[in-house]
């Protein structure tokens, strides 16, 4: 049986869940024109054509046709398997690839939704519980938990799983969960390194020594050497997934210019638009404000909490040209969103104000998701 705080957010999820579905089949709808990879398969269908936009159509492609790789082109091996695979295993069962992305995506969302709300009443309690799942269930880039056909659903899902397991003293099921999440997006090192941390002072916490076995946190990111050693023996190159974002299309090559966001500084100008420069700025505005949260984590929930929100926030922020994304990104951040409750325990009309606007934007977002607007 859920307790009450799990139960509440559940429920605000779900109706979100219906609330985006709706404006984003509306959206689609009016929107006809808009490019979706489920458009040939689904051409009357303007739920699933709303839900599958942009790198949705690689995902399907890997889970039915596999992997290849092209150097100097985009190529799907940009995109690591765990969630096509599990596309795949619906496809076994006759479950079209893109109705399998769009439910493995809405689940897996409610799913983390209330693990993250159980997680956080071990760390804070049902109160801080609450708020937090409440401010995770309402972000603005929440859709993506509610049916947009991309991995951070499941990936939210598997790393928040993980950390509920170690706190609970279950290491190894941790791990091996731990090890499908770094199969799922190219971000292993910083879920290694927040386990690895958090598991040092989980035992410190209870006058517990270091032992040999603790050492299987480590294991954590074997789904990403799999990964890596399949790209070796399949095409040669086992960092194809770093070229192929180099491609042209893409351009998130590592070095200075990068670094230095001087994409982002290029991007404004005279005659943007304004939807442009909200998106630049907005998500840039995001990464500073979770950037401000990392010390405030490590203070109040530990110093494995800190370390993995900064390692999660910053390595695709250094990686990124010009931020995009990055609203998506921060969903795996979740330690973020108990400490930003904790810090608004005391001020409840900022927490409500808060909630409202970010519930505004992120039906807002939803909707132009939906319609094919490039948001995130």
């Amino acid at each position: 049986m859920l307790r009450s705080a799990s139960r509440t957010v559940l429920l605000v999820a779900l109706g979100a869940f219906v609330l985006c579905t709706v404006l984003v089949t509306l959206a689609a709808r009016s929107s006809p024109e808009a490019y979706s990879p489920a458009q040939r398969a689904w051409p009357d269908a303007p739920t699933l054509r709303g839900w599958v936009r942009f790198d949705s159509g690689w995902y399907a492609d890997i889970a039915t046709d596999g992997y290849f790789y092209s150097p100097g082109r985009m190529s799907p091996v940009a995109f690591f398997p765990a969630y096509p695979l599990a596309i795949r295993g619906l496809g076994l069962l006759g479950v079209d690839p893109f109705l399998a992305g769009v439910v493995l995506a809405a689940l897996c969302g409610l799913l983390a939704l209330v693990l993250f709300t159980r997680w956080a009443s071990l760390r804070a309690g049902d109160d801080a519980a609450r708020d937090a799942g409440l401010l995770l269930a309402l972000y603005p880039f929440a859709y993506y938990l509610y049916g947009a056909m991309y991995a951070d659903a499941l990936f939210l899902l598997l790393v928040v799983g993980a950390f509920f397991l170690l706190e609970r003293g279950q290491l190894l099921s941790a791990v091996l969960l731990a090890a499908v999440a770094t199969a799922a997006r190219p971000v292993a090192p910083a879920l290694v390194f927040g386990l690895v941390v958090r598991r040092l002072e989980w035992k410190h916490e209870r006058g517990l020594r270091w032992e040999a076995r603790d050492a299987l946190t480590l294991l954590a990111g074997l789904g990403f050497v799999l990964y890596m050693l399949y790209l070796w023996r399949a095409f040669g190159e086992p960092f194809a997934f770093v070229k192929a974002q180099s491609a042209p299309g893409w351009d998130q090559t590592p070095g200075w210019r990068t670094w230095l966001k001087v994409h982002w500084f290029q991007g404004f100008s005279r005659q943007m638009e304004l939807a442009d420069g909200l998106r630049l700025v907005g998500h840039a505005a995001i990464t500073l404000g979770a950037l401000a949260l990392v010390w405030p984590t490590a203070r109040r929930l530990g110093w494995g909490y800190g370390a993995y929100t900064l390692a999660i926030v910053g390595l695709p922020a250094l990686s990124s040209k010009d931020f995009m994304g990055m609203g998506r990104y921060l969903l795996a951040a979740f330690p973020l969103f108990l400490t930003l409750a904790v810090l608004l325990r005391e001020r409840p009309r900022l927490r409500w104000s808060l909630l409202a606007v970010s519930a505004a934007l992120l039906l807002l977002l939803a909707t132009a998701y939906g319609s094919g607007a490039y948001v995130s």
